[in-house]
């Protein structure tokens, strides 16, 4: 798939601080547009319909993958999530810049189907503030909390097969590495190419 826009893909572990910096860089970066997944698991918070995940139940999901309606999907911690592939295709194709944030098994199966997706994966600075901060969100129960370690300890060495890898020790310093991400992807021959055709049409580049 050669489409105008650019994709970025986003993962981490369980908080490592992945939707804090989303969120954040799309208050900085008006171009970015933000494909919400579908998901089997109950909102959180102040979490909404629509806006964080499109929450539905297992049946419903499961006749989505049957239909084919995922770019990708895989389980995590239980629970079923998926990328709309209408929505990401139709956006792309229109030249806006794509962000997931999806799991690694998500993030590897879009690489293998779109070769120009940028992977980019959240690592925390220590195994010891990951513990920290998922017990201060305060969302989860002390068993879920260990599931969410041992889960860790199998996602953190997926960051091998990334493009790029931010460490958020210090949240202002994980945005402006993301944001840099961003911008020095849309500067590479290959996306502006994609993405400026017309230019480099007339200046017989292409």
């Amino acid at each position: 798939m050669d489409t105008p826009g650019n994709l970025f893909v986003v993962a981490a572990p369980s908080g490592a601080g992945k939707s804090s910096l989303v969120k954040a860089l799309f208050e900085l970066d008006s171009h970015l547009a933000v494909s919400v997944s579908h998901t089997t698991r109950a909102p959180r918070g102040q979490e909404q319909d629509g806006r964080e995940y499109w929450f539905i139940d297992e049946p419903a999901f499961r006749q989505m993958i049957e239909r084919g309606d995922f770019f990708e999907w895989a389980e995590v911690h239980g629970n079923l999530y998926g990328t709309s592939r209408t929505t990401v295709e139709t956006r792309l194709a229109a030249g806006e810049d794509v962000v997931l944030e999806i799991d690694w098994q998500g993030a590897r199966q879009i690489k293998q189907l779109f070769p120009h997706a940028v992977l980019i994966f959240i690592l925390p600075p220590s195994w010891d503030e990951l513990r920290q901060r998922l017990t201060r969100r305060g969302e989860d129960r002390p068993e879920v909390i260990e599931r969410r370690m041992d889960n860790a300890r199998i996602e953190v060495p997926q960051a091998r097969f990334f493009d790029f890898v931010i460490i958020n020790g210090l949240f202002e310093t994980a945005l402006f590495d993301l944001k840099t991400v961003v911008h020095s992807q849309r500067l590479k021959y290959a996306a502006q190419l994609r993405n400026k055709s017309q230019v480099f049409k007339a200046l017989g580049l292409a």
